[in-house]
């Protein structure tokens, strides 16, 4: 295995169990923040995702850092479930790993990205 590879397998150890795309409305509706870190040509390429706000993944973590001067009104309560979407659900593994080492213990990723989410009934849909 690559090095690539090692830190992916730890980070989603220590995320534990992952979000699916069927568990999102859910999640949503109780008031987890999903955040969408897709970047704009895969956005514009297969839709955008309904209900999640858009945070490009270079300004991630100080948009979402609730001790950040730059972080997002949405942002201000540490203890609130973040859930990352990217394409696949490899970067939003690593970025979610990152959120908790700055404190933030509920970020997690989306189980197969948003790609999982077009297969996925009930799932939300692109815009």
């Amino acid at each position: 295995m690559s090095r690539i590879d090692d830190l992916l397998a730890e980070a989603r150890r220590a995320l534990g169990p992952r979000p699916t795309a069927a568990d999102l409305p859910r999640l949503a509706a109780e008031g987890a923040l999903v955040v969408d870190i897709r970047p704009v040509e895969q956005r514009v390429r297969d839709g955008e995702l309904a209900g999640a706000i858009v945070i490009d993944r270079n300004v991630l973590e100080w948009r979402l850092d609730p001790t950040s001067p730059d972080r997002i009104a949405e942002a201000s309560d540490p203890d609130r479930i973040i859930v990352l979407v990217c394409n696949e659900g490899y970067s939003s593994s690593l970025a979610a790993a990152t959120l908790r080492a700055l404190g933030l213990h509920h970020a997690t990723d989306l189980d197969g990205g948003y790609q999982a989410i077009a297969g996925t009934p009930g799932a939300p849909e692109a815009r």
